[in-house]
């Protein structure tokens, strides 16, 4: 596996990011020993604290996202673990398209979350791509797990419709000659970041060799059952429909891509109906770029109610 590694300067004197950077290895899970993967997260707040919030991004994001957010986590008290997937952010970047599935992207983050930093107790809040990993990382493992914040995200199956706004940007993913990632990023805002925060969004992608694992997360979400992925993600709803701890969904009002998909969350999972949800206002589809500081502190209410 040829692996690429974005040079450090690319992340110097972003606008609001100036958290310590932690790295861990994870296989590469091609049936090498020769290397590994090298995946940065960011660690703050107390080593020792009573919990421990997982933010999880999704596409074509980073750990950037929840830069707003972190700061009010580690202010009530949390550790913050947000990592950056393999292929985004300060992480490194296999070079080939076909080094990417949806199975290994979720066995990387088992090895980094569970294998290395051993977390417990912890609060999930994933959004994008950061809800299908992160929920099949519940359902494998509930015990480490205290509750979950579902935020315009999803566990698709291929058994139901796949909504137009989707097909249009599976589309787009797959015939645009340059994959424009800052804005992809501001397009999914309701209001259009700054020049300097499209930057940085742009910043772990020196050229479009980088961009591989954008480009195939589109692709790997299951629009239809013969998907490889459709047989796991069923078996996680198993998983999910067990789950009696609580669980909110946290969705904006102006997201058109998943739309809709809490309503399967509240229905099929215990824990999402004895708790309350909360629709976070004047936000598109990366709600924590639009509104991070409303969403934080609905989480830290959601955590200390519950």
């Amino acid at each position: 596996m040829k692996l690429l590694r974005t040079p450090d300067e690319r992340f110097e004197n972003l606008d609001g990011f100036s958290f310590t950077p932690n790295y861990a290895e994870v296989p590469c899970l091609d049936g090498t020993t020769d290397k590994a993967i090298r995946v940065h997260y960011v660690d703050e707040g107390p080593p020792d604290a009573a919990e421990t919030l997982l933010l999880m991004h999704g596409e074509p994001s980073w750990c950037y996202l929840y830069r707003k957010m972190i700061p009010i986590f580690v202010e009530a008290g949390f550790r913050v673990i947000a990592p950056d997937l393999v292929g985004f952010g300060k992480s490194d970047k296999p070079a080939s398209r076909d080094d990417y599935t949806y199975s290994r992207h979720v066995e990387w983050m088992d090895e980094l979350l569970f294998a290395k930093l051993d977390l417990v107790n912890i609060t999930l809040l994933c959004q994008d791509w950061g809800g299908l990993i992160g929920l099949r990382l519940l359902a494998s493992d509930p015990d480490r797990f205290a509750r979950a914040v579902a935020a315009n995200t999803g566990l698709p199956t291929g058994e139901g419709k796949t909504s137009e706004a989707f097909m249009a940007w599976q589309k787009f993913s797959q015939e645009t000659p340059e994959m424009p990632i800052g804005a992809i990023i501001a397009g999914g805002c309701v209001n259009r970041p700054n020049p300097q925060i499209i930057a940085a969004y742009d910043a772990p992608f020196p050229d479009e060799s980088y961009k591989e694992g954008a480009r195939q997360f589109p692709i790997l979400v299951p629009t239809s059952t013969d998907d490889p992925a459709s047989k796991d993600n069923i078996e996680a709803w198993k998983s999910l429909e067990s789950f009696t701890k609580p669980f909110m969904c946290a969705f904006s009002d102006g997201d058109p891509i998943t739309r809709g998909a809490d309503r399967l969350f509240v229905e099929r999972i215990p824990g999402a109906q004895t708790v309350s949800h909360v629709t976070i206002e004047g936000a598109g589809h990366f709600l924590q770029e639009d509104q991070g500081q409303t969403l934080a502190k609905v989480t830290v209410d959601f955590i200390k109610q519950y």
